[in-house]
């Protein structure tokens, strides 16, 4: 799997309303249970890496770093995104699948 599969997927996911995007919403999606999957971008700040991967970590969601601000940002048709929650729990495992298959090891599961 590529790259371009795990984008792919989170464009279907933001499609169909299922995904909290900026931290706000996202910070949100961790507190309510609503998040199934946490994705923070590569190039966030330290500060946020570290928020996301403590909240995530006390409300037992599943969290990793994968990609750039604006590639996240791109693929569910918004401006560069630092984070993002997955909040259907189908798509979030398609989307685990796909990181866990990529085959240049670009995905850091926290």
């Amino acid at each position: 799997m590529s790259q371009s599969r795990v984008l792919s997927l989170l464009g279907l996911a933001a499609r169909g309303h299922n995904v909290a995007s900026g931290e706000f919403q996202t910070q949100g999606a961790v507190k309510d249970g609503s998040a199934m999957l946490v994705i923070v971008a590569k190039d966030a700040s330290e500060n946020t890496r570290k928020l996301f991967t403590d909240k995530c970590s006390y409300y037992g969601v599943p969290i990793c770093l994968y990609g750039g601000k604006e590639a996240l940002g791109g693929a569910i048709g918004k401006e560069a995104r630092s984070s993002l929650a997955v909040c259907d729990a189908g798509l979030a495992q398609a989307i685990r699948k796909a990181l866990d298959a990529d085959a240049e090891g670009k995905v850091e599961w926290r």
